[in-house]
């Protein structure tokens, strides 16, 4: 996961030409928010709402207010540890690649001076702090080592994990989601709509190309007690799984981009770096 670093520096960016940037480019200025800093005297073309009353009276010349321009925006990335992430059938396990590309947008938030903060849905285990550089960064990643090593015992579900989200991000954050399709019917349709009215979402959905495509043969699954045979060439059983599995993946990824989410779907033997897509640009492939 250090090594995906490599990936998240080939994202685009803005080329610079005579007169600046070309583009769209990242700005370590977030906005001029709402920290008060100093005040000085007015000039011609200071908005008049920031006017210090207070100093202009007892100066008798009008001042205005300035406010700490915000530098550091917040990416906090929910991984979602249900039991359906730790499968897979090609490459990797869908965790491992929730794992890699957390870990590539995580390089890639603090590439742009984000605070990286990480979490998921756990009673018991407290988010990890934000922090900035290759320190949070790392910390994000160890947690991430830790959390898709193997199922945890505490997952409360993906629902719980949004709740602590939307409790810890500040307005102008950035939420960043790694969640299979069936987690997603804990989260409800309110609690997209109110992070996305106040933050940059985004969704990447993990997917496994037998559940999205399921062979037309019998199959034997073990289903914790005996062996079971499912007949996926006809026709009931192949609608059930697809209703089961390809359904919720189609559904999201029509319906949240609609709310302001960016959502894609990635899937176990694809190139991780396309989850970059979900942060607003696509990544640059090696030559």
């Amino acid at each position: 996961m250090v090594a995906l670093r490599g990936l998240a520096q080939r994202r685009a960016t803005a080329k610079v030409g005579r007169v600046g940037m070309s583009g769209p480019a990242p700005s370590t200025l977030r906005g001029r928010g709402m920290e008060y800093a100093e005040s000085r005297e007015y000039v011609t073309g200071d908005d008049a709402r920031h006017i210090d009353w207070r100093l202009t009276a007892r100066s008798g010349r009008t001042h205005t207010k300035l406010f700490q321009a915000e530098r550091e925006r917040l990416t906090l990335l929910v991984a979602d540890t249900s039991p359906h992430v730790y499968f897979g059938t090609r490459a990797r396990f869908k965790s491992v690649q929730a794992a890699r590309a957390a870990a590539v947008m995580a390089w890639a938030a603090v590439a742009e001076g984000d605070r990286v903060a990480a979490l998921r849905g756990s009673a018991a285990e407290a988010p990890v702090p934000p922090a900035q550089g290759a320190r949070g960064a790392l910390r994000v990643l160890d947690a991430l080592r830790r959390w898709y090593s193997g199922p945890p015992s505490d997952d409360t579900g993906l629902g719980l994990a949004m709740d602590r989200a939307f409790r810890m991000l500040r307005p102008g954050g950035r939420l960043l989601v790694l969640a299979d399709a069936g987690s997603l019917d804990q989260v409800s349709q309110a609690r997209w709509d109110a992070l996305a009215a106040y933050h940059q979402v985004g969704l990447v959905l993990l997917t496994d190309a037998l559940e999205q495509q399921p062979p037309r043969s019998s199959l034997p699954f073990w289903n914790g007690r005996a062996a079971v045979d499912v007949d996926l060439d006809s026709a009931g059983p192949r609608q059930q799984w697809r209703a089961r599995f390809a359904a919720p993946v189609a559904q999201a990824l029509e319906h949240l981009p609609r709310r302001g989410i960016a959502t894609m779907a990635l899937a176990t033997d694809a190139p991780v770096e396309q989850c970059l897509s979900v942060l607003g640009r696509a990544p640059v492939r090696a030559a």
